[in-house]
């Protein structure tokens, strides 16, 4: 009984792409054991002939309501809506804009999409995530010292993930796997610019992840050796003895997701934050 899941309806309404409330929204229902949300996204609502099928739907499905919509005449229908049909809705950006609007003593400017706009910083991520693209899992390895970080790691550490994940953040990541009798590149041991940082995890952990890849149509895949827990336990020996040679840092994934450990990365090089 205790593993019993409850769901509940969990409508997303934005003028915009709906990025910051799947966020939101996928944050609170995390910290409610047992509590399970349907999502309902609605994207790009920026009339009341686009709002209208949407409060249809709330009303047929009720549940929470959150939104991030600037215009204050189409929010506050939103909100009275809501009341008349009975369901709790929150404007999630409006305390935001307020305690901004309060500590800076001007009017926000209530744009639909700003965050969005295409300006240096979203060249700059889209240049770092066409980098992770080009270098990933040791391609261009000539190119390191254009890289920000460098992750290296075994297979199943979440290197290429950890690595689009920080090119959205605009870090050009490349990343190169460990793998035992093979020698690092030289562009790599002499590269000065990347913070370059080592990712491992539990054997019991690698053994699990790379015992639900599908490889066995690869030629000469034996998957018996690469789940083979003696085999992990020696491949994450040979990557610590690799990072403790090069006094680079090295982070255990075994519990963190792949925005922690980005996080724990940036951390590491102040200059990336």
């Amino acid at each position: 009984m205790e593993n019993r899941k409850s769901f509940f309806h969990l409508h997303l309404i934005s003028d915009s792409t709906g990025e910051t409330l799947i966020s939101a929204g996928r944050a609170a229902t995390a910290q409610f054991r047992g509590s399970l949300a349907i999502e309902h996204v609605y994207p790009l609502i920026r009339n009341r002939q686009q709002l209208q099928p949407v409060l249809q739907a709330i009303d047929e499905k009720p549940g929470i309501v959150l939104y991030t919509i600037v215009d204050q005449e189409l929010a506050d229908h939103v909100a009275e809506r809501c009341r008349e049909i009975g369901v709790p809705s929150v404007n999630v950006l409006e305390p935001v804009l307020a305690s901004f609007q309060a500590y800076l003593g001007t009017m926000t400017r209530r744009r639909v999409g700003a965050q969005h706009a295409l300006n240096a910083e979203y060249f700059k991520r889209i240049d770092a995530l066409n980098f992770a693209m080009d270098h990933d899992d040791g391609q261009l390895p000539e190119n390191y010292d254009e890289a920000d970080v460098v992750v290296i790691g075994i297979s199943r550490t979440s290197k290429t993930p950890t690595c689009i994940y920080l090119a959205n953040r605009g870090i050009k990541a490349a990343n190169l796997p460990l793998v035992p009798g093979v020698p690092l590149p030289e562009s790599l041991v002499r590269a000065t610019r990347p913070l370059i940082v080592g990712l491992i995890a539990t054997t019991d952990r690698i053994s699990q992840v790379r015992g639900n890849r599908e490889l066995g149509s690869v030629a000469g895949f034996d998957r018996s050796h690469y789940t083979d827990r003696a085999n992990i336990h020696e491949e994450l020996k040979y990557a610590r003895s690799v990072c403790a040679h090069h006094q680079w840092p090295v982070i255990d994934v075994t519990r963190r997701s792949i925005e922690e450990t980005a996080a724990a990365i940036v951390a590491l090089r102040p200059k990336l934050r």
